[in-house]
């Protein structure tokens, strides 16, 4: 298996295309500091990929504030989810953890919209980022370090099955606040069958300690303190943690619920810090009984596929 090195700080590099708002836009070969080139033709640039037009009714064209936009783009702060908007003030969401099941997804966003699966080119599963709510709700185990939820992080070649659905756009400063330490996203998902789809989608993505404190903290400790100070967390995102217990298991029922390709995809394509061992390897080796273990009663409906 080839081994993945660990992602340097700063935001992530892609190879990527310029397009206009009113085209599909879609990856491209190319070297991240190579010129991006210059639009082609509908004809020439999608002729393996076609557009897919959804209803209007549950995703409309997104309304960008500019000619030209460049994915990924990076979502600094709640201004920028506007460039992402639909014109009916939806914006999408992308699941690829928790939020691969629907009822998760709705004890958070309980008036989602056109849950279902899709394709995400580009990235990979890691479980390398410690997750306060996991010492609030007593499952996580510091003494085995298996405290890591998951993120997704830029990777060349690799592909994620996931979940997308829409939300108002009056949910983003909400959505921003849980996921205060993420970088967010936008990207461009496709349908199972290799349709692209026509609005942006929004992911929870890995960011780096120093990012978070000088961003999202504004370099105020108190703010770190009190979001990770006092769980006795000094550092966010670590290569050297494991999958909290109970969170992995509820996260492969879910992928599994989906059916046997996302499924698959989950165990194949999920890994731990080292970028090498994949969950399905986990599961049979160091992790074997993790899927045997019920959740605590008050969290066995929330953590439960």
């Amino acid at each position: 298996m080839t081994t993945h090195s660990t992602p340097s700080v700063g935001p992530p590099s892609l190879p990527y295309v310029r397009v206009s708002t009113r085209l599909r836009p879609t990856y491209v070969v190319s070297s991240p500091s190579a010129t991006p080139p210059p639009p082609r033709s509908l004809r020439s640039s999608f002729s393996r990929r076609k557009q897919f037009f959804p209803p209007k009714s549950t995703m409309p064209s997104a309304a960008a504030a500019d000619d030209e936009l460049k994915f990924p783009l990076e979502l600094a702060d709640e201004s920028d989810f506007d460039r992402v908007v639909s014109s009916d003030g939806l914006i999408t969401i992308c699941g690829f953890g928790s939020l691969l099941s629907e009822r998760s997804a709705r004890s958070t966003f309980p008036d989602l919209i056109n849950f279902r699966m899709a394709k995400l080119s580009g990235f990979r599963r890691v479980f390398a980022h410690v997750a306060p709510i996991f010492f609030e709700r007593g499952i996580a185990k510091p003494e085995t370090k298996e405290i890591s939820s998951l993120s997704v992080e830029p990777c060349e070649g690799e592909t994620l099955i996931v979940t997308i659905f829409e939300i108002q756009r009056s949910e983003i400063p909400a959505f921003i606040e849980r996921e205060h330490e993420f970088r967010f996203l936008a990207v461009i998902p496709e349908t199972l069958n290799e349709l692209f789809y026509i609005n942006p989608a929004v992911i929870c993505t890995r960011y780096s300690d120093e990012e978070y404190m000088k961003y999202r903290c504004k370099g105020d400790k108190d703010i770190f303190f009190q979001r990770y100070g006092r769980y006795n967390i000094d550092k966010i995102w670590r290569d050297d943690i494991f999958p909290c217990r109970v969170y992995l298991r509820h996260c492969v029922l879910a992928a599994q619920n989906l059916g046997d390709l996302a499924y698959d995809n989950f165990l194949d394509h999920t890994f731990l810090g080292d970028r090498r061992t994949t969950i399905r390897k986990y599961l049979s080796t160091t992790g074997s009984g993790i899927m045997e273990e019920e959740p605590p009663e008050l969290l066995k409906e929330r953590y439960g596929g």
